[in-house]
């Protein structure tokens, strides 16, 4: 027991004395064994341009063998992978036992392993030629990768010069037509609000930042087309109180009077205001438009469609629609100190006995200046020409006129199935009736097979639309004469 007491006190010393000297081996090495511990949890991401390693770490790495070990057990580690039932068996059974077949599939399974570790490139400490290559985790490099992801989607696409993006506060047309459903609605786009229909629902976040004049689908699928109002469509869906001249009378009252820019015209009866914005319009900035109601709820409901309007313009252009139209609330025929001192080019007159403002108007239209009557009955232009006979005003009738539109569908005929109608071609020789066959046989393929068909292959079906514009007024074109 003596003798052996000393000799293990000497293997203890010993033992010590090599840890000791061991020691600042492992301390040195401290470093590389977090760096090599880091690399396991992380996949670096390298770009394709040429990467150098670090040249201090480079010579660190290859003085020092527990690194080359632990580097070489991480690139095997790297390289396992999960065994497939068939290595499984195969491995247990001799090789004598196996089939060709068996041995080919074993043989193909060892291979890609290899070549999928060829293929992985294990760099460590390395840093990116240009720049400097930062280190990303799979995390972070996923998320990178989403949030390039959505916004390349929500880049709007590239717009012309002088077009403009959808904005916040800016007057929209929703459209939806098949066969015979039909869905039109005006709207001004709200941040938090939605497009409701029957087909499903569109959020007005959505439709904000984009180009005008494309399909949105709602969330049922449907696709709805969105486009910005133009004026016709303004006056059309606007908030009205009495009845609003419809763009296609406008249009034609505009050419009776031939406004042109910087024309001062005289209006009576504002109505609702579409009027008014036609002939705003029409005389620019440098014109003038006097609008006078003898109704205050009507004038107020003018000013307001009037307003309105140039503010959806302002953000749709970005320029303000011109301040030129001044609304009085009076009776027309009883304000000759509103007149005083003006003259008109044109005077449009909407009111339901024209003739009794006439004596007052008259006198400030220019010589031969044009004053338009809008009037909704027979009756009230036999009543105005009555009332021209007895003033013996200075004025000719030179048009009665009734302005009818008539819209018409006009579409490719198409079968109860949903297939177009072929095309019947006559036949006017025996010999051509196989030729003929065999083009109708093609084109029935065609069609069955989603392609487009050849032009003039087609008949089309054209019948006037079901729903017409009804009688709307008639339009009266009195002329100063000297």
């Amino acid at each position: 027991m003596a003798a052996q007491m000393p000799f293990a006190g000497l293997m203890c010393v010993h033992g010590l004395a090599r840890i000791s000297t061991y020691s600042p081996r492992l301390i040195r090495h401290r470093g590389t064994l977090v760096k090599l511990n880091k690399s396991r949890r992380e996949i670096r991401t390298f770009s394709t341009g040429s990467v150098k390693c670090n040249e201090k770490e480079k010579e660190d790495s290859e003085s020092s063998p527990l690194s080359t070990n632990l580097t070489a057990r991480q690139a095997l580690s790297k390289r396992r992978r999960p065994l497939s039932p068939l290595e499984r068996i195969s491995s247990l059974l001799p090789q004598d036992a196996l089939s060709p077949e068996v041995m080919q599939l074993r043989e193909q399974s060892q291979q890609e392993p290899g070549e999928d570790a060829d293929m992985q490139v294990s760099v460590t400490d390395c840093t990116q030629e240009e720049g400097g290559g930062k280190e990303m985790p799979v995390k972070e490099d996923l998320e990178t990768h989403l949030t390039c992801d959505a916004a390349a989607e929500s880049v709007p696409l590239a717009t012309l010069p002088g077009e403009s993006l959808l904005a916040f506060g800016e007057l929209l047309v929703a459209e939806y037509r098949k066969r015979r459903a039909e869905f039109k609605k005006m709207f001004q786009l709200q941040a938090g609000t939605r497009l409701e229909s029957s087909w499903g629902i569109i959020l007005h976040d959505s439709i904000a930042g984009q180009p005008a004049g494309q399909f949105l689908k709602t969330g049922r699928g449907v696709p709805i087309f969105i486009r910005r109002a133009s004026l016709e469509d303004y006056v059309l869906f606007m908030k009205r109180g009495p009845a609003i001249a419809y763009p296609k009378d406008a249009a034609t009252m505009l050419m009776m009077m031939d406004v042109t820019e910087g024309d001062c015209v005289l209006e009576s009866g504002s109505g609702s205001g579409a009027m008014s914005l036609f002939l705003s319009r029409a005389v620019g900035s440098k014109g003038r438009v006097l609008s006078v109601e003898v109704r205050e709820d009507h004038h107020r409901r003018a000013v307001l469609n009037y307003k309105r309007w140039r503010t959806s313009w302002s953000l749709r252009r970005g320029e303000e629609w011109p301040d030129n139209v001044q609304f009085e609330n009076t009776d027309l025929s009883t304000a000759s100190s509103l007149l005083a001192h003006q003259g008109f080019n044109a005077v449009a007159l909407d009111l339901i006995s024209p003739q009794l403002v006439l004596p007052t108007v008259i006198p400030h239209l220019h010589h031969g200046g044009v004053c338009a009557v809008y009037l909704a009955n027979i009756t009230q232009v036999i009543d105005l020409l009555e009332g021209l006979r007895c003033l013996a005003l200075p004025l000719l009738c030179e048009r009665i006129i009734e302005v009818p539109i008539r819209e018409w569908l006009v579409a490719p005929a198409r079968q109860k199935d949903g297939h177009y109608c072929t095309r019947k071609v006559p036949i006017l020789h025996k010999d051509q009736e196989g030729e003929e066959q065999e083009m109708s046989d093609e084109t029935e393929e065609e069609l069955t097979t989603g392609a487009r068909p050849a032009f003039g292959s087609i008949p089309y079906i054209a019948r006037p639309h079901p729903e017409q514009l009804s009688h709307s007024a008639f339009l009266v074109k009195l002329r100063k004469y000297v």
